[in-house]
């Protein structure tokens, strides 16, 4: 039996058609890189680095992956810049949001664990285990754990994002963006997160509820009566 041939598409012959063509392809590339356009707008004055964050109570450290049960290095240097804060004395809490949708993967706790290796005291630790994407955890500390401002820590290509979410979500966001080996994986957030941005737009525009809300917690609140 002879498989079918697949057509080529054809080229428009006519200037004309030519001409529609690259306009349509030119189009679709603006279209692509608004929301992308709109994050740096809103997100120009709210990024800083280690050193001049502001103070303030809480930091937001996203997941980013385990290795082995072990935070990957691109969250291993998003916690260690946690840590850097904490000990600088800029910081008071930390809360980790990750993923721990199955028994055998918890960020949170991955995440708790290294920040303690560190020197960060287990008391200054808040961990929300539903933060299955950046909106989920930006609402969550919002709703859930009643924070109202706060350093969101992840790396450059995606902190962007971050702040723009959770300013939408009600918390008073600045975002510090740490380093990364320019790999494979980076180049890849880079590129995920053009797409990422159409739905943060979407995200923004409609607010939906995250994956899953639940009751609030008074896990930042009794960690930061601890600090005083």
């Amino acid at each position: 039996m002879r498989r079918p041939r697949l057509r080529r598409p054809r080229l428009p012959r006519t200037r004309a058609g030519q001409r529609r063509l690259v306009q349509a392809v030119m189009a679709v590339c603006v279209l692509a890189l608004l929301p992308s356009a709109w994050m740096y707008v809103v997100t120009g004055d709210r990024l800083r680095t280690t050193a001049d964050a502001p103070r303030t109570e809480v930091a937001v450290v996203f997941g980013a992956g385990l290795w082995d049960g072990e935070p990957s290095p691109y969250l291993a240097n998003r916690l260690n810049a946690a840590a850097e804060l904490y000990h600088a004395g800029r910081i008071k809490v930390v809360l980790v949001t990750g993923d721990n949708s199955r028994k055998d993967y918890d960020e949170p706790d991955a995440m708790r664990a290294y920040l303690t290796r560190h020197g960060v005291p287990d008391s200054r630790i808040v961990s929300d285990y539903a933060g299955f994407d950046t909106w989920d955890s930006c609402v969550r500390a919002k709703k859930i754990f009643g924070v109202d401002r706060a350093v969101l820590i992840s790396q450059g290509f995606h902190i962007r994002r971050a702040v723009a979410l959770c300013q939408a979500a009600g918390v008073t966001s600045y975002g510090v963006g740490v380093d990364a080996k320019h790999d494979v994986t980076w180049y890849y957030g880079g590129t995920r997160e053009i797409f990422a941005a159409g739905k943060a737009v979407l995200d923004v525009v409609f607010h939906p509820d995250p994956r899953f809300l639940g009751p609030k917690e008074p896990g930042v609140t009794r960690a930061l009566a601890s600090a005083r």
